[in-house]
């Protein structure tokens, strides 16, 4: 199939996913949340570069970043030497996530603790857990056990975190994967576990995001104990004042080169390593290396695109319609309608096409793209719902984050293993940008009309976003096991069918 096609076929995939969000906000926008004409110009000039951006991106991501994770993890796996594989893991975690966009902007949003220390602290816990994972994959250590043992250690560290300190390390956890992360660890996992031939290698191919969303959480945590962080407050960003449409478009202009850099500095360790393994292993021809370099020029120009569009025009729609409607006599719709923006939000996260195409694949179709996405949707919509209600209520985010993750880790005992994985990544996929640009300032433009606290209220909706997936889609792993002890269902004899018809034409 040409290129070009390939890249029509991506952006009306786009526009499936971000046209029921677009839809929602216009509605609120003419009823129960009016916008401003700025703020409505800035949302559909954004509508359009994100659906442009999903379109180039997840094209680029195909080309380039998954033969490139694919091709370095299976190199690591044939490594005689396992110390080698591990410190690549290492230096791999620190380098993307330090470059991560997301992490940059939670860290302008903690002034109590300087960025390079925030940043650090989180890049590091990425690289050992990234580390941890390959050992885990190395020596078929359950995932089960794994995630229960690590997360018990992060919640007995959260009762020694000052409170306002932990909402923070939770959120952490979630904006560490984000576009350029998620597919090329994703692709890593499945390189290093294509090398293996026993009946585990599929469900170990998951769980490098699941275990690198751990990572942050424990550093910052960590952070919290030793560092005596004084406050953390979140600065809400100032809306522009827009009077005409060439306002708006100058807005877009003017955000375009801040994010070229961000997408530049994201990128430029993934391709700088790349180069250097390539020299060192010559593992890809001439023609897949055009290939995966005409990739990353997709993948490029998507991300700036998309960036952009969340940036300049999500994040104040999504602000001022969170507290036009907490404003207004029936603040309580906040509920029903932030579970409606959730359960349609995630399908505009660009790293939740590429999950959900990836468990396909490696599936081999037995679980569809379909049912992840609506397991996704029905996640995202009760942590949505349930952050509402932490705003209208004052209610700990520990009274929901502990039962949570305590039932996900229960039942990952109890569900098809490669599930477990799915779930876990999926967690950290589901809390990308949209969350960071929309949500978020849905949440706290919402917090701020109650009179709540932003800090303990607002702040941690990322992570809610990050822990609802893994109860939904284990649900879904559970019941195609409970369908599999199912006796099927057996076709009635012909005699049988013959009788009841002679028998109801009896009756008549």
């Amino acid at each position: 199939m040409r290129l070009h096609h390939r890249l029509k076929e991506k952006v009306l995939e786009s526009v499936s996913s971000v046209l029921p969000i677009t839809v929602i906000v216009l509605i609120l926008s003419i009823t129960i949340a009016p916008l401003t004409p700025g703020a409505l110009i800035l949302f559909i000039f954004g509508a359009v570069l994100l659906i442009l951006g999903m379109g180039f991106f997840t094209l680029g991501v195909d080309m380039s970043m998954i033969p490139m994770g694919e091709g370095i993890g299976v190199q690591m796996s044939k490594s005689k030497t396992i110390l080698i594989s591990l410190a690549v893991c290492l230096i791999l975690g620190i380098l993307i996530t330090v470059a991560e966009p997301d992490l940059q902007v939670l860290a302008n949003q903690v002034p109590a603790v300087p960025n390079p220390v925030l940043i650090f602290t989180v890049a590091a816990g990425v690289g050992i857990f990234l580390l941890l994972a390959e050992v885990r994959m190395l020596f078929q250590i359950p995932l089960s056990y794994t995630l229960v043992f690590f997360y018990a250690i992060i919640f007995l560290m959260a009762f020694c975190t000052p409170d306002s300190f932990v909402p923070v390390s939770f959120d952490s956890g979630g904006v560490t994967t984000g576009p350029v992360t998620v597919p090329f660890i994703m692709a890593l996992g499945i390189g290093m576990a294509s090398v293996r031939s026993d009946k585990n290698s599929n469900s170990d191919s998951f769980g490098l995001i699941a275990l690198c969303s751990i990572g942050p959480v424990m550093a910052v945590l960590l952070l919290g104990i030793f560092y005596h962080p004084s406050e953390t407050v979140y600065a809400p960003s100032e809306i522009a004042v827009i009077a005409t449409t060439k306002d708006a478009a100058r807005e877009f202009l003017t955000g375009i080169p801040h994010y070229a850099g961000e997408v530049t500095t994201a990128l430029l360790p993934i391709i700088l390593l790349f180069l250097v393994f390539q020299l060192l292993f010559r593992r890809f021809h001439r023609h897949q290396l055009l290939k995966i370099v005409s990739g990353l020029v997709y993948t490029y120009i998507g991300l700036i695109l998309f960036l952009t569009g969340v940036n300049v025009g999500f994040m104040p729609a999504g602000q001022h319609i969170g507290a036009a409607i907490a404003q207004s006599p029936y603040k309580v719709l906040l509920i029903p309608i932030g579970m409606l923006i959730g359960y349609f939000i995630v399908k505009a996260e660009p790293a939740v096409l590429v999950l959900t195409k990836q468990v396909e694949e490696i599936s081999n179709g037995s679980i569809s793209q379909k049912s992840i996405e609506h397991s996704l949707s029905i996640g995202i919509a009760l942590s949505v719902g349930i952050a509402m209600i932490r705003i209208l209520t004052g209610i700990s985010i520990m009274w929901f984050l502990i039962p949570g993750y305590l039932i996900s880790l229960i039942m990952t005992f109890f569900v098809p293993q490669i599930f477990t994985g799915i779930a876990f990544d999926s967690g950290g996929v589901a809390s990308g940008p949209m969350t960071a640009t929309f949500l978020l300032p849905l949440a706290m433009g919402a917090c701020e009309a109650v009179g709540g606290n932003i800090l303990t209220d607002a702040f941690g909706i990322v992570a809610m976003v990050a822990m609802t997936p893994l109860c939904t889609i284990q649900l879904l792993g559970l019941s195609s096991r409970l369908k599999e002890h199912l006796p099927p269902r057996q076709p009635r004899a012909k005699e049988e069918v013959e009788d009841c018809i002679l028998y109801f034409d009896a009756e008549d």
